[in-house]
């Protein structure tokens, strides 16, 4: 009770001395129960002394502190008081010590209106002694932070690399695209790419500084800021790309031919299939500003790039002596450097797809495709591929990437037992992009046996977004035929879409998050054989009353090609619609066929299976007669693939048919069924 009257007292005594505007309690003592004396000099900004029986009282000295004498802690104010280390000053009871006080202690006359808190030890953040963190100095704090997590994560061990990478990307890499230069140029991150992208200039002899002549135009540059992820969506790389404003240039003058192949979607999907077949790894790499390495004949001037201009020479331009990115002519200078480099080191080009290099060893075989700057490759003999790389590596400047996991969007899982292709990735993208998260979930793309029309009389919608929808949903179809006819059939009202085509839509997005991980499955026990499927909707569009032509080729129970498309005729039968489907179908596989030739496969009398007995007769017997007279000529070339003994038509049951698929909507049943024959599969 002696303790705690003298608390009372000294805080009465503060109250006499006028101190009654300054109700501040110690939040210490409230919430313990606990009052230490020592600090209630700073509490309240007085300081204190003791009688001889311990009980505090205050002496006037006639002087008034400073802030500069009194505002700053003592030593010993943050180092040892009763709020740090279990309040050492305290005995077990709870009641505090007063021994610890001074007997000499001056106290000022004139009250401070200064209020002093000691923060608890335990809950300071960081250094007490630090000063004050600015901006500038918590960037370079996140660097040291940035160095002893790195120092970490090797510390540890660990085997799972990929879990190591996510760390170090998320450390050094900025996670967003800056919209104008001024915003990149604030960013270290983006400056170090930009420096990189220039420094490949300066390495390759790119351009040279010099006066524009007479006469001549200039063409501007443009910074391209783009974050480059990875099939899990993990940042991997700041990516900034100096392109040139080609728009601004004119054909005759500034370029003359600009076409270089481009692989299709087929070709890969071919590629893959062979590769699980034989049971060797698919690998890939990328050329690093693979346009800078091809040579152009034009006079070409352009602008010094934005945030980089020299100083000593502001007014000077640069002529571009290699191919710069944006430029029309800049795709084909790459191609002709990278086809002439191979074909100098044994490899040919294929007969049908010049984006196809290959390179023959006695029983082994080296395949090399290309896709602009993206690289896979892969041989049935592997000092082959260790060959490749070497020499790709001589010439360029190549990143490795290892095995194939993700290529033109596709995401490539390679196992012993096959190869899995799906988008999932991309499918949960798209269904953020038009916040479509929690959508309720559809069983089918498409009503069953639905044909959307015109609508003239229906509300319109936004054409903007719907195209954009129809845009990322037909990029979808590269590993989804499930899909195929729904996104098509959407595809024809782009122009005025109505209300009733956007639920259609929509409806396919609701399927998507019902299925988002279903795709392509190759697998390596299957045998290697050509054959195709055809199949047609008559009369299927409401408006025009056009079929609809659905066809889908096969590499053994490797699902490689697929089409779905509206025929341009009015077919007057079913037979003709069949036999313009049949023909379709027959064109796709004669492509494959002369494709297969440069991976040493020779197939012909490929069989096409068609389930309309009249179609079969029209294509083995040339007879002329009412009933087929009026078919277009351009159809009838089936019949000469079949005399050459290059396709062979085969009845089929329309209830095995897989290419039914492709032409209409089913029912729950039926369409489970057909996507699992067609040879799609969840992982």
């Amino acid at each position: 009770m002696t303790d705690r009257t003298s608390l009372y007292s000294l805080v009465s005594s503060i109250t006499l001395l006028g101190l009654r505007q300054k109700k501040v309690y110690h939040s210490a003592y409230l919430s313990t129960g606990v009052c230490v004396t020592q600090p209630l000099n700073l509490l309240y900004g007085l300081p204190l002394m003791t009688n001889v029986q311990g009980i505090p009282i205050l002496k006037s000295t006639g002087n008034t502190p400073t802030d500069s004498d009194d505002d700053v802690p003592k030593d010993g104010v943050f180092s040892t008081n009763s709020f740090d280390a279990e309040h050492t000053d305290t005995e077990e009871d709870g009641a505090p010590d007063y021994n610890n006080m001074d007997h000499t202690i001056d106290v000022s006359s004139t009250p401070t209106l200064r209020i002093h808190k000691i923060h608890p030890q335990s809950q300071i953040i960081g250094k007490s002694t630090a000063g004050v963190l600015t901006r500038r100095k918590l960037k370079e704090s996140d660097y040291v932070q940035h160095q002893a997590l790195l120092s970490f994560i090797y510390k540890q061990n660990r085997t799972n690399h990929k879990d190591q990478q996510t760390c170090l990307f998320a450390c050094f890499l900025s996670q967003e695209e800056p919209k104008k230069v001024s915003q990149a140029l604030a960013d270290e991150s983006w400056v170090e790419a930009m420096q990189e992208e220039l420094l490949q200039f300066k390495l390759q002899d790119v351009w040279v500084l010099c006066d524009l002549p007479d006469g001549k135009r200039v063409i501007g540059t443009k910074w391209v800021f783009r974050n480059k992820r990875d099939e899990r969506g993990t940042i991997i790389k700041n990516k900034a790309r100096l392109v040139a404003q080609g728009y601004r240039q004119e054909e005759g003058v500034d370029y003359d031919e600009v076409f270089a192949p481009v692989a299709r979607i087929e070709a890969i999907r071919l590629f893959l299939a062979f590769a699980s077949f034989m049971g060797f790894p698919v690998y890939q790499m990328d050329v690093k500003s693979a346009f800078l390495y091809g040579n152009i004949t034009e006079e070409v001037y352009v602008k010094q790039p934005p945030g980089f201009e020299d100083p000593a020479h502001p007014n000077k331009v640069y002529r571009v002596v290699k191919a710069l990115y944006g430029l029309h002519q800049a795709p084909r200078a790459w191609y002709e450097r990278l086809s002439t480099f191979l074909l100098k080191h044994g490899y040919r080009r294929g007969a049908i797809d010049k984006t196809l290099f290959i390179k023959k060893d006695r029983r082994d075989i080296m395949l090399v495709q290309v896709y602009v700057d993206d690289i896979i490759f892969g041989s049935t003999k592997s000092s082959m591929v260790k060959d490749f790389e070497g020499l790709m590596q001589k010439e360029f400047k190549m990143s490795s990437m290892g095995e194939l996991t993700f290529f033109l969007g596709l995401q490539v899982k390679q196992t012993t037992a096959g190869i899995f292709l799906s988008q999932d990735k991309y499918v949960k993208d798209i269904l953020n992009k038009f916040d479509f998260r929690t959508i309720k979930p559809a069983s089918t793309p498409i009503e069953a046996h639905k044909s959307l029309g015109k609508d003239e009389e229906g509300e319109e919608v936004d054409v903007h977004l719907y195209r954009s929808m129809i845009g990322c949903l037909m990029y979808l179809t590269a590993s989804r035929p499930d899909i195929m006819f729904a996104v098509c059939l959407c595809a024809r009202f782009q122009v005025t879409p109505k209300v009733s085509h956007l639920h259609a839509v929509k409806r396919i997005f609701r399927y998507l998050k019902h299925q988002p991980k279903l795709g392509l499955w190759y697998p390596k026990d299957s045998p290697f054989h050509l054959e195709a499927f055809s199949d047609s909707d008559y009369a299927g569009d409401n408006h025009d009353r056009r079929s609809t032509s659905g066809g889908c080729q096969y590499l053994g129970r490797r699902l490689v090609s697929w089409q779905c498309k509206k025929q341009t005729i009015v077919a007057i039968s079913s037979t003709e619609a069949e036999y313009v489907a049949a023909a379709s179908c027959c064109a796709q596989v004669l492509w494959m066929q002369n494709q297969l030739l440069d991976y040493g496969f020779n197939f012909m009398n490929t069989e096409i299976h068609i389930d309309n007995e009249s179609t079969i007769c029209i294509v083995r017997n040339p007879v002329l007669h009412s009933k087929t007279k009026h078919i277009q000529i351009r159809h009838h070339f089936i019949r000469d693939c079949y005399e050459q003994r290059l396709i062979n038509v085969v009845k089929v049951h329309t209830d095995d048919n897989v290419a039914d698929l492709l032409t209409k909507g089913f029912d729950l049943a039926r369409f489970n069924f057909l996507v699992v024959t067609i040879g799609m599969m969840n992982p």
